[in-house]
């Protein structure tokens, strides 16, 4: 079997000693060990590689450490392992293109100590996925409010990062075609409530109260004003080699 690498190239040893071979050209590899949350959205997001993908120390249950990737790799190669697709996110701003997440997209205050009013809100009825971006029938969702709160931020994860930050803040762990984990960032209210939404998933800033930034796996995309929404939703996935 031949292995792309793509984040640290040490981890050729372990493809090796699992008796497989390292592929430097992705058209050629059979999968790819992306070393790294960085090197996964590489992956991930960009257009490179269409093979499947291991995960190495992305600290998550879904990545395999380093430590154990020879005896993983052997695994894969004698064909025990499956592929399960997991799904990627873009995000729009007032209708136009704004970026595209792997992991996480969040709604926060830019400055600390600040806290605003955010709105979630759901397609009104269920949209069927399409991979054409000439299907308008995503954008024409109409919707339905789900809550107002005042928070920190609000923090939407796909199945991959619903193990991550979201988790941290009290969020759900989804499985791959369980739906969007949506939560509250450090509420103001003593109690509330987080959900598991099926994409797209609209959110708003309700209040000028603070500056708020648009984020993406960790990366400040832009500042989003009151009177915009940001619409997430699913536009693609990347497979996955799993146990």
């Amino acid at each position: 079997m031949r292995f792309g690498i793509v984040g640290d190239d040490s981890v050729a040893t372990a493809v090796r000693a699992a008796g497989a071979s390292v592929e430097p050209t992705s058209a050629e590899a059979d999968a790819v060990v992306a070393v790294g949350e960085s090197a996964l959205s590489t992956v991930a997001l960009g257009s490179e590689w269409s093979c499947p993908v291991v995960p190495v120390d992305c600290g998550a249950p879904w990545s395999t450490p380093r430590r154990g990737l020879e005896s993983r790799l052997s695994a894969v190669a004698a064909g025990d392992g499956r592929v399960v697709d997991h799904p990627t996110l873009s995000l729009r701003v007032g209708g136009d293109a704004a970026g595209r997440a792997l992991l996480d997209a969040m709604l926060v205050t830019s400055e600390p100590a600040h806290i605003s009013e955010y709105g979630v809100a759901r397609a009104e009825a269920a949209v069927p996925f399409s991979s054409d971006p000439t299907d308008e029938s995503r954008a024409a969702a109409r919707w339905t409010p789900v809550d107002e709160f005042r928070a920190d931020g609000v923090v939407v994860a796909t199945p991959l990062g619903s193990s991550g930050y979201a988790r941290a803040a009290g969020g759900a762990v989804v499985g791959p075609a369980a739906g969007l984990a949506v939560v509250p960032v450090s509420p103001y209210a003593t109690q509330t409530d987080s959900w598991v939404l099926q994409p797209p998933v609209r959110l708003s800033v309700e209040r000028d109260d603070a500056p708020v930034s648009l984020v993406a796996d960790d990366e400040v995309v832009r500042e989003v004003l009151p009177s915009e929404s940001v619409v997430i939703d699913r536009d693609g996935s990347v497979p996955l080699l799993v146990e």
